[in-house]
């Protein structure tokens, strides 16, 4: 797999069936390895390792609805109190991200709510952090690390 815009981290795989799998930290499952799901346990380790955020408070690939359609979001980071935190858009690294994505993101976050969006195709990440009083969001050089009293405010 291509080498991502982050650090190095460890990864169990395994090959059955001529499909390389990953094994997911958060579902606790093997998962088919594709670009995607590549750059998804690069954010969860990132999250994980770098972030420190406890992996009780993180969520990969759950359906929500949007508009009464039927969506599956990559990434969410939850606060203790069970709002989400940080929403996280996924792409494969050969996927530019464009204006698009960002809009896309920001309609899932119109039923979600979250504080912090990031969007990475792996190779480039965009933080940024939600307004909802004015209706925009504004970037930021890098997402909060984990203190368990920031997340509660």
């Amino acid at each position: 797999m291509q080498k991502l815009n982050f650090s190095s981290y460890s990864f169990r795989l395994k090959n059955s069936e001529n499909k390389v799998s990953i094994f997911d930290e958060i579902r606790k499952k093997f998962i088919i390895l594709t670009p995607e799901e590549w750059v998804r346990q690069h954010v969860v380790q990132f999250l994980l390792e770098e972030k420190k955020y406890p992996k009780s408070l993180i969520n990969v690939e759950k359906v929500l609805k949007v508009n009464g359609l039927r969506k599956r979001y990559d990434v969410v980071v939850f606060n203790p109190d069970g709002s989400i935190y940080i929403l996280i858009e996924c792409k494969a690294p050969q996927i530019k991200i464009a204006q698009s994505t960002f809009d896309q993101i920001a309609r899932y976050n119109m039923t979600m709510q979250s504080q912090f969006l990031m969007v990475t195709n792996g190779l480039n990440h965009y933080f940024c952090q939600m307004d909802f009083e004015n209706e925009k969001y504004q970037f930021l050089p890098e997402l909060p690390n984990y203190m368990s009293k920031t997340l509660s405010e």
